[in-house]
């Protein structure tokens, strides 16, 4: 009896040895092809910033008129024309390996300003959706939400925000029109925003 109990203890070690190493190498092929991508990158030459999908601020955002405009309000909207002044790009999910190796290492500061734009971007855009919702403006905060989320804003609250405006205001079934928005994110936020819309559907 102790001889099959000592037997499956060194079969199962044997296995989970194997697994262990498995895992082990894994992981170091992973940090390895890592190491050679970043190391790749750090000699591509700089490229045109052309192709990049600029993002430009509509005007019925820039010139949103609050119902009850609040000091805050408006200092959210004057925020976002001084925003539309620079040049914003949506760059979240992407690497600063992957960026370096597609325009160049010379460009990474710059994209690095681009992005830091659109983070400021969309997060000023809630705030200013939150503050219109606080004061009954659904229609004018359901605008400015629709607006963020097409960029590709990855803020979960104003998927979260919306979707509830939209059952506020009687129109639950466009929160499946939010749903494709939300597939399409490359953001850890994907699967939580994914979840919370689908349990909100009607």
């Amino acid at each position: 009896m102790n001889f099959f109990i000592l037997a499956s203890t060194l079969i199962l070690a044997c296995f989970v040895g194997i697994s262990i190493t498995k895992d082990k190498n894994k992981q170091q092929n992973l940090e390895q092809s890592y190491w050679n991508k970043e190391y790749k990158s750090n000699f591509v030459r700089k490229k045109s910033l052309e192709t990049l999908s600029y993002i430009s601020i509509p005007e019925e955002i820039l010139t949103l008129q609050p119902a009850q405009p609040t000091p805050q309000m408006l200092s959210y909207i004057q925020d976002l024309k001084d925003l539309s002044t620079l040049k914003i790009v949506n760059l979240t999910g992407i690497s600063n390996t992957d960026l370096k190796l597609t325009y160049g290492t010379a460009n990474i500061t710059v994209l690095s300003e681009y992005d830091t734009h659109y983070t400021q971007m969309v997060t000023i855009l809630h705030k200013l959706a939150e503050n219109l919702a606080d004061c009954d403006d659904k229609q004018n905060a359901i605008r400015v939400l629709e607006y963020a989320i097409s960029t590709g804003s990855d803020v979960s609250k104003s998927y979260y925000l919306l979707a509830d405006l939209y059952i506020q205001v009687g129109t639950p079934e466009k929160i499946h029109s939010l749903i494709p928005q939300a597939e399409g994110l490359q953001s850890i936020m994907k699967n939580a925003i994914l979840q919370h819309l689908q349990a909100a559907c009607p």
